[in-house]
């Protein structure tokens, strides 16, 4: 299985962990297994969902190879639904974060309400690497941090340390253990709280994030998917790094 599900503090943490190390990549079947999980959540006092990944590393984020033109069409969609379904799922939701944390994983990581970090983590969008862009990231970065940082992540594909990553608002807190300490936040934070007042709290704080999940996301998938994808870069890029080898790019 591509997840492993632990239920902590009497059922009030379901706690993800993305189980295909060392790269813990967000493939279709981790992300059919995560919206299993969203869809079968029914305990009430469940409050949150921690996610982490197994091993050295968070994630290296979404499957390359399901990117390409002939699987991207299927995968895109499925892994924007995810976030519609964690959007709707009324939880708070923690990131503790080893190691790499790229593409789809911080877009996993960057989604969540609070992001605790190793000291040695690493975050980055390296899609534009790649020829492509990440739709979320598009739409997330500029709220979690200023639009000129978000720009910059986004346009660069750089990576940041976990101490830049705090300082720019991308990270919460960095532990030693940011499983311990994810735990820790919630005890102190939510424990003693109404399930379904934070519930309440959380849609209303992110009202506005919540609703650009819908149309504006569907923009972007159909640029995404129309668009980009009928450019030679997308699909060079996409090919090039599978194949190990640097891009030819055409410019267009």
């Amino acid at each position: 299985m591509p997840l492993r599900i632990e239920l902590l503090e009497d059922g009030a943490v379901l706690h993800c962990i993305l189980a295909r190390p060392k790269a813990n990549i967000i493939d279709r079947a981790m992300v059919g297994a995560l919206r299993a999980e969203l869809r079968a959540l029914s305990n009430p006092i469940t409050r949150t969902i921690l996610f982490s990944g197994e091993g050295t590393n968070f994630s290296f984020g979404a499957s390359v190879e399901e990117h390409r033109a002939s699987s991207v069409k299927e995968m895109l969609p499925e892994f924007h639904a995810l976030f519609r379904e964690l959007a709707d799922s009324g939880r708070i939701l923690i990131a503790a974060v080893n190691g790499w944390c790229l593409g789809g994983g911080l877009e996993l990581a960057a989604f969540c309400h609070h992001v605790v970090a190793a000291p040695a983590a690493r975050f980055g969008n390296p899609e534009v690497n790649l020829g492509v862009f990440a739709p979320i990231a598009s739409i997330v970065l500029p709220r979690r941090l200023s639009q000129g940082a978000a720009d910059d992540l986004l346009v660069t594909g750089r990576t940041l340390e976990a101490a830049e990553a705090e300082r720019l608002g991308l990270v919460d807190e960095i532990a030693a253990d940011p499983v311990a300490a994810a735990l820790e936040w919630h005890k102190r934070h939510l424990a003693s709280k109404s399930a379904a007042a934070l519930a309440f709290a959380s849609a209303t704080a992110r009202r506005r994030l919540h609703a650009d999940l819908k149309k504006p996301l569907e923009k972007l998938e159909r640029l995404y998917l129309e668009k980009l994808m009928a450019t030679h870069d997308a699909n060079e890029g996409i090919e090039a790094f599978i194949a190990r080898r640097s891009p030819q790019w055409k410019h267009q």
